[in-house]
């Protein structure tokens, strides 16, 4: 006995349940620049609202039979007026309407869902995905998704939504190509050498050198604010001291447009004269050549520089930080930067100048063919 009544309260629950979902039609859904046409778009969104399983989707054969009927043109019926009527002809509570437009690089699906008593739109759901047509009926449940309420797959969001770019123009970006001119100290071992007279294989210079470069740079990030950039500088340096040093620098640089701070880290390579040797206990530097040969085992070997030694290509890391000063279309980007190493760690500042373009002016025949 107890069985039964639990059995009849739950038929009572279900068909109450049933009783109370909501009846919604779709005559037709509007299609641009497609594969597919308006027929197959709302066989396409019908069959995912079945599968949703929340409104009690009007049968699509009687729906075509009532609007044959009645005279209705479906291509036409897209508005709101139209579809109210048609809904009160289908007595359905609710009517489902859209669009998928291909635009430029995307796809843009417009949703509407239409209260036929209340006359009023209930519901709108707008998505702009990539142009990935051999995706458009994971779109259109995507889309369904969001009209009834439910969450979609945030890995399908990902792959399928088409993000808007941030807006960039010569004032969101800064470009800092240009000449750049400096100083640099080299401590250490290596400032000493510099600064030995030749006849020690010095290069009887100071330990204070300038710079001489030109800055290129390329942007592969703008974001907003944000640039990611990678620089790249020929520079010479020690002409004061009638020396030429050559160096290239390759940097990852990071730069914040309004603030105009930035920062970068990359390799320099450089070209310079060295020879291996050792300090003795006087600190005087001994070249391993000048070594008897019966003693050369005795000590340890470094390269240093020397005047006496071949050209050697050298190498290490920069760490700069900056920032850039503006008045007008004019940038003045000043930067500190170190290159650590074990026989003299280089510390410089460097600061450049240029002119940043302007917006353009369109004119007439510039976009006439």
């Amino acid at each position: 006995m107890l069985t039964a009544i639990v059995l009849v309260l739950l038929l009572n629950i279900f068909n109450m349940q049933a009783q109370e979902r909501v009846k919604l039609g779709i005559i037709s859904m509007d299609t641009k620049g497609l594969i597919i046409d308006n027929e197959t778009m709302t066989n396409m969104v019908h069959l995912e609202l079945e599968k949703a399983n929340v409104y009690e989707v009007m049968d699509k054969y009687d729906i075509a039979e009532i609007v044959k009927q009645q005279g209705i043109n479906v291509n036409e019926c897209f508005g709101k007026t139209c579809l109210v009527r048609v809904g009160k002809i289908l007595k359905a509570d609710m009517m489902l309407t859209g669009s998928a437009e291909k635009f430029g690089n995307k796809i843009i699906f417009i949703f509407r869902l239409i209260d036929v008593k209340q006359d009023r739109i209930v519901k709108t759901d707008v998505m702009e995905f990539i142009d990935q047509q051999d995706q458009l009926q994971i779109m259109v449940r995507m889309c369904i998704n969001n009209i009834i309420g439910k969450e979609n797959d945030r890995f399908l969001i990902d792959l399928l939504v088409n993000y808007d770019q941030p807006i960039t123009s010569y004032r969101t970006t800064l470009s800092l190509n240009g000449p750049r001119i400096g100083a640099l100290y080299t401590f250490g071992d290596a400032g000493k050498r510099m600064n030995a007279s030749k006849s020690q294989g010095g290069f009887d210079m100071f330990a204070v050198t300038n710079i001489l470069g030109y800055q290129f740079e390329k942007q592969f990030l703008t974001s907003g604010d944000f640039q990611a950039l990678f620089e790249f500088i020929p520079a010479i340096n020690g002409l004061e001291s009638g020396v030429v040093i050559p160096s290239v620098t390759a940097l990852l640089g990071f730069r914040f447009n309004q603030s105009g701070f930035e920062l970068g880290i990359g390799p320099v390579f450089r070209i310079v004269k060295e020879a291996s040797g050792y300090f003795d206990e006087n600190g005087n530097w001994i070249l391993k050549s000048e070594v008897p040969f019966e003693f050369r085992d005795d000590f340890d070997y470094q390269y240093q520089l020397d005047s006496r030694g071949a050209p050697r290509l050298s190498s290490g890391m920069i760490f700069a930080v900056g920032k850039t000063f503006r008045s007008g279309y004019l940038n003045m980007p000043v930067n500190l930067y170190v290159n650590p190493r074990k026989n003299g760690t280089i510390v410089g500042l460097i600061f450049g100048f240029n002119v940043a373009k302007g917006p353009q002016r369109i004119i007439k025949g510039d976009y006439e063919n």
